[in-house]
């Protein structure tokens, strides 16, 4: 099935645009986009872009030999430490909200001696593809921007969003009924990251193909329908996970030798976050 056949009920179809060049700062994305789609959109259709040809359009490109000093600048929590075979990798809450590995900071897919910070409004950057879209082709699409994280409870990596505009983000099912009749009490589906999910199949950071369609989706959806995709991360009230594990350990062991009853350790919804020391018990 190729991009110009229609699509039986029910079907998505993936496909990576081919051809684009090395991105650098100051290039114009849309046009980049549109040349590489060689007309190939259609109205209703979802781009993905990876976050890394963004950054580097938008001039997130440092001179750095290390990550470490823009890990700290992009860091607003600190979560865990997990320990690679080439050194120990800072789990943090960035600046966006986002709880991933080295704040999104990323070394490679650039040059030698630089390093890419994610977009400082992947929202924004997206509408204004959307909006480039638009005006230049008379398209309408949705536009995702995604960006690779590990999973909790999971091994390997997937892309997830970090920015959208036209797109809807949650399915919430809640209130209905599943085959059986039974009410649905908890089902809210992450429709991005399943997007972002499905464009990563078709992309890939050794193959050069930064950017993915996706047709047969939802139709896009205004921006009052689309709530920004900062609304995807879980509310510090409701992080049942707010601290690695053996930050938590160190936490109770420091707060547990001060005598501090287990009912008032600070919790994910204290607006500190105190520094653990010491080894746990």
């Amino acid at each position: 099935m190729s991009a110009t056949d229609a699509l039986p009920p029910g079907a998505v179809l993936a496909w990576a645009l081919p051809g684009l060049p090395e991105v650098v700062p100051g290039d114009d994305l849309v046009a980049l986009i549109l040349t590489a789609a060689a007309g190939s959109l259609r109205p209703g259709d979802v781009l993905v872009v990876t976050s890394k040809i963004v950054s580097k359009a938008e001039g997130r490109i440092h001179a750095a030999d290390t990550r470490a000093a823009l890990i700290e600048a992009e860091t607003a929590r600190a979560v865990a430490t997990v320990h690679a075979p080439d050194g120990p990798v800072p789990i943090v809450e960035n600046h966006l909200g986002i709880v991933q590995a080295a704040a999104g900071v990323d070394a490679s897919n650039t040059e030698r001696g630089t390093v890419l910070t994610l977009p400082r409004d992947p929202d924004r950057s997206a509408a204004a593809i959307r909006a480039g879209v638009l005006a230049r082709a008379g398209i309408e699409v949705g536009v995702l921007i995604t960006d690779t994280a590990g999973r909790a409870w999971r091994l390997g990596q997937t892309d997830l969003a970090i920015g959208s505009a036209g797109v809807a983000l949650l399915a919430d099912e809640r209130g209905q009924h599943d085959s059986h009749g039974a009410v649905l009490s908890a089902t809210v589906r992450c429709l991005g990251d399943q997007i972002a999910g499905a464009a990563d199949l078709v992309k890939g950071k050794r193959d050069g193909l930064p950017v993915a369609v996706l047709r047969g989706l939802a139709p896009p959806r205004s921006a009052a329908e689309a709530p920004p995709t900062r609304e995807l991360n879980r509310p510090r009230a409701q992080d049942a996970f707010w601290l690695g594990s053996a930050e938590a350990l160190r936490l109770g062991w420091e707060y547990g030798s001060r005598g501090v009853p287990l009912a008032e350790l600070p919790g994910p919804g204290a607006g500190g976050e105190p520094r653990a020391a010491g080894p746990p018990r």
